[in-house]
């Protein structure tokens, strides 16, 4: 028994180690081929168990496949765009046909793809890459978590890319020192500056919208005296009638009366009527100055509020009859409040010295929208800010009048200022583009699948999904240099690159195979000399029969 179970025992080891030179031989084989992943023949023992302990029965050995899927091979740069690779332990979504909704997905660490016929990108054995369109928002589907919210990543209805303007904005300082029109200023009026900026629309035709800027008297109630006070030096109580006593009240809109005596200086007359503030929010009220003409001149720093004064002690604003200091006194009632561009802030004080009238136009000189700006003394544009630190003018509905789509831009102006010196453009810009043809295809290192376009845009058209497995040697290869979910390897999780675990794609690049040439040479000559070693058993086998088959 003994001798008949050693050539039973040497014929299983031939037949591992024919396994096993054939792991080799493939592996060899397959040392160029792109995401190879290597097999290893694991070898292990049959005992045959003997009820004495005196005698001994040979037993065998089998071979097993130990897959080496999970080991990560070498990224070689590639020409291509559309050739990419997995740094990570995840697997590209592949699928037989582009067509058949009941074609089995596959999982492929081989990433050789490139535009077929049809536009489809397909590997080189023929297999096409699955991923998850992306919306015109660059939203993705709701259920990311199925395969079935897959598809062929097609690229072919990508023709050309009309990009239509959503968003513009313009960062610019406009003249302090213009001179004031005055308040309301007629529609299409005569533009102290203005700017043009290239938008498109919905065919991919540009057009200059005109931004036009006419600066304005403050639409605010005003008083106005006619009497040259700007020469006067030194306290009141020096200049005759007045004995420095005299006082008069003023209210602005809710707030008063305030009493101002005139008990100072034309200074301190100023700095008495500046002073008035809103008790609630402690912001200034009046804009006392001494005019061009020598004159004293108050405004109001809000829209809608009035001045209403009244003497107190003396005649301080005496009428033209009467001798008084500030005499026939002008006072104009607050006009119609200005349509605001934008809302003004409530953080922001009133400045009357900077209003300005501001339109848009387009080509045809059509206005699109027009309304009033202010700037606060710091030379701020006084504007509510979104979140973003934007002041926005939504232009509605525009009409190109060239059968394109009524097209709405927000339009960010919180780049305008207001300070000495000349009108100065900074800079200016908007999202839309021409009608641009694709250029080219690549996929980025987030798995987006993005399109060029001769206009200079990108658009992002697939997302591209990655699988992960429990346990990825588990794995049933299958011819083309894929693989099948089994049993062994758990079922699929479909992640984002870069979470997970399912590694980020490397566009451009190529995976090669994880065999080592110099370790497979090394297991064929232990292979060769374990297999040898086995026929010698066979044939010393053969000859101990022969021995006893001579027994006479």
């Amino acid at each position: 028994m003994s001798v008949f179970g050693s050539l039973f025992t040497a014929v299983s080891g031939l037949a591992s180690q024919s396994d096993s030179i054939s792991m080799i031989s493939n592996n060899i084989a397959n040392v160029s081929t792109i995401g190879y992943k290597r097999t290893d023949a694991a070898f292990s023992s049959l005992v045959t168990s003997s009820g004495r302990s005196t005698a001994y029965s040979s037993g065998s050995v089998r071979s097993v496949q130990n897959a080496r899927i999970d080991q990560q091979g070498i990224l070689q740069q590639s020409t291509s765009s559309t050739d990419i690779a997995l740094s990570g332990n995840g697997f590209f979504i592949v699928k037989s046909s582009a067509t058949d909704p009941l074609s089995e997905p596959l999982y492929t660490r081989a990433g050789s793809f490139s535009e077929d016929s049809s536009g489809v990108l397909r590997n080189a054995s023929g297999f096409f890459l699955q991923g998850w369109p992306v919306d015109q928002n660059g939203n993705l589907p709701a259920s990311q978590a199925d395969i079935s919210s897959l598809s062929p990543v097609d690229v072919a209805f990508v023709g050309g890319l009309t990009l239509p303007t959503t968003t513009a904005a313009l960062a610019m300082n406009l003249k302090s020192s213009e001179t004031q029109s005055a308040y309301p200023i007629a529609d299409g009026f005569t533009a102290d500056f203005s700017r043009s900026i290239k938008v498109y629309d919905s065919l991919g035709a540009g057009h200059d919208l005109t931004v036009n800027f006419k600066k304005m008297t403050s639409p605010t109630a005003t008083v106005t005296g006619t009497f040259d006070i700007g020469s006067i030096v030194g306290p009141l109580s020096n200049t005759a009638p007045f004995t420095g006593l005299e006082t008069f009240d003023i209210t602005i809109g809710a707030v008063g009366p305030t009493t101002i005596t005139l008990d100072g200086g034309v200074a301190k007359l100023l700095a008495d009527i500046n002073a008035i503030v809103d008790p609630l929010t402690l912001k200034p009220l009046a804009y006392a100055q001494i005019d061009a003409n020598g004159f004293l001149s108050i405004k109001t720093r809000e829209t809608g509020s009035n001045i209403t004064l009244a003497d107190g002690v003396g005649t301080p604003l005496a009428t033209a009859n009467k001798l008084g200091l500030l005499a026939n006194i002008g006072v104009t009632a607050a006009p119609t409040a200005p349509t605001l561009l934008t809302p003004l802030s409530t953080n922001d004080t009133i400045s009357t010295e900077g209003w300005w009238t501001v339109d848009f136009r387009t080509p045809s000189g059509a206005i699109i929208k027009t309304g009033a700006l202010n700037f606060t003394g710091d030379g701020v544009l006084n504007g509510v800010q979104d979140l973003n630190n934007q002041t926005q003018v939504s232009l509605d509905n525009i009409d190109w009048a060239n059968d394109s789509t009524p097209q709405d831009i927000s339009f960010d102006i919180s780049g305008f200022s207001q300070f000495a010196g000349q009108y100065n453009v900074i800079s200016s810009a908007q999202n839309g583009a021409e009608l641009g043809l694709r250029t080219g295809i690549s996929i980025d290192k987030d798995g987006y699948v993005v399109a060029q376009f001769s206009n200079g845009q990108k658009s992002r058209i697939f997302k591209l999904a990655i699988a992960t497995f429990a346990n990825a040697n588990g794995l049933n290869e299958l011819t083309g240099n894929v693989f099948r979910e089994s049993d062994s390897s758990g079922s699929y999780n479909l992640r984002e690159a870069g979470q997970g675990g399912a590694g980020s794609v490397a566009s451009g690049s190529l995976e090669a195979s994880n065999v080592d040439l110099a370790d497979e040479f090394s297991k064929m000559i232990v292979t060769q000399r374990a297999y040898s070693a086995n026929t010698k058993v066979i044939s010393t086998a053969d000859q101990m029969m022969q021995e006893l088959l001579q027994l006479r």
